[in-house]
């Protein structure tokens, strides 16, 4: 089907018709699986370190240009919606570099099935909407209480994982959810308490439910991706679907600023509100949308490759350094409480990355001694 040279977790159908040992298929792909994700697998470990470079890059920049866009007078919700999904474009230099540079075989979106596709594109709308959520939440509330709303989503996430996709929930798992939601809390309690401009109960209650169902749908997003990626077998599969996810997403929000006049919106706010100049409000949208990219890039990568809940920790944790960013490039106030919350923070990313080591190389001597038994298994069967 494909040359060992994809990129990882494959699943070469050849493997399974040399098994005589009486090892079912699911077995037998399952060690399969494993060997590939294993510490020792250098490409597998190469991946990784782009994609978390992706995400951590991709997530700080995006919150220092949306912060860069808010402080010169922006202020349109339809665009910060549709900045974070109109990039789809920057997708197809993964899903098809590889291929021009004979790093795989396979052609782009050739197997993609009707059901990967159909998924794709329900989950990209259920994302278009978990966008809007978002910034309808965002221009609605203080930032303390979105971000508050919003550190419940890694809470949710391990519950959500638990039940869709079986994970398993360790005393290292729940320290670090517990940990990291205490961060995100003290973060948002020492975060500018001042409430929007002519903010009333309605529109309160609005953002304050728009960013619960941001932070839910979030968290449902990730388990039901690591669920979905399991029918996934290479890197490029990853992106082809996650261009889908962000075509739907694009032509939702699309719609919505059409039907809303968000794009004379646009036009207006770059020509007259935007205190510098239409030429500064583009580029700031385009560094935007690019840096959206690379944090959704980086997101669906650390899903696939790892778990969903390694993904929402690795996000939660960049909070901090979204906080430790604003001080140093807009020099933001830098008081006790975050200096305690990225230590917090920094605490419990540490704590469960040596815990994913430890458990990684446990699994590693499993799916050693399991091949060892298989091996001495097939010799006993041939003779």
């Amino acid at each position: 089907m494909e040359a060992p040279t994809q990129s990882p977790p494959q699943t070469p159908p050849d493997h399974h018709h040399h098994h005589h040992a009486p090892i079912n298929h699911n077995d037998a792909d399952l060690l399969l699986h494993q060997r590939q994700r294993s510490a020792n697998n250098k490409r597998y470990l190469i991946v990784l370190a782009i994609n978390y470079i992706l995400l951590f890059v991709g997530s700080v920049a995006s919150s220092l240009f949306a912060k860069f866009y808010f402080i010169h007078k922006g202020s349109s919700r339809w665009v910060s919606t549709w900045v974070q999904c109109a990039g789809f474009p920057v997708l197809l230099l993964p899903i098809y570099l590889p291929y021009l540079f004979n790093f795989t075989r396979r052609k782009p979106f050739s197997h993609l099935t009707p059901k990967l596709f159909i998924l794709s594109l329900i989950i990209g709308f259920c994302l278009g909407l978990n966008n809007l959520l978002f910034s309808w939440g965002t221009s609605y509330l203080p930032v303390s209480t979105s971000s508050l709303l919003l550190s419940t989503q890694l809470a949710f996430t391990l519950i959500l994982s638990a039940l869709i996709v079986k994970q398993k929930i360790t005393f290292t798992n729940l320290n670090c959810v517990i940990l990291l939601t205490l961060s995100s809390i003290l973060l948002s309690l020492c975060s500018s308490s001042d409430r929007p401009q002519g903010l009333t109960r309605g529109k309160y209650y609005i953002g304050f439910f728009s960013t619960i169902g941001a932070g839910l749908l979030f968290s449902l997003y990730l388990p039901v991706m690591e669920k979905v990626y399991r029918e996934v077998y290479c890197y490029e599969m990853v992106m082809e679907m996650q261009l889908l996810m962000e075509v739907a997403a694009t032509m939702l929000a699309t719609i919505g600023m059409a039907a809303d006049g968000g794009f004379r919106e646009m036009k207006r706010e770059g020509e007259m509100v935007f205190d510098l100049g239409p030429t500064w409000y583009g580029l700031t949208l385009v560094f935007n949308i690019v840096c959206w990219q690379m944090c959704f890039m980086g997101t669906a990568g650390m899903v696939f490759l790892t778990t969903s809940l390694t993904g929402g920790v690795c996000m939660t944790a960049l909070m901090a350094i979204n906080v430790l960013g604003g001080v140093v490039v807009y020099r933001d106030s830098f008081g006790g409480e975050k200096a305690v919350s990225a230590a917090l923070c920094g605490w419990a990313f540490c704590s469960y990355v040596y815990g994913m080591y430890v458990k990684t190389k446990g699994d590693d001597k499993k799916v050693q001694n399991n091949h060892g038994m298989e091996m001495t298994q097939i010799v006993l069967d041939n003779h």
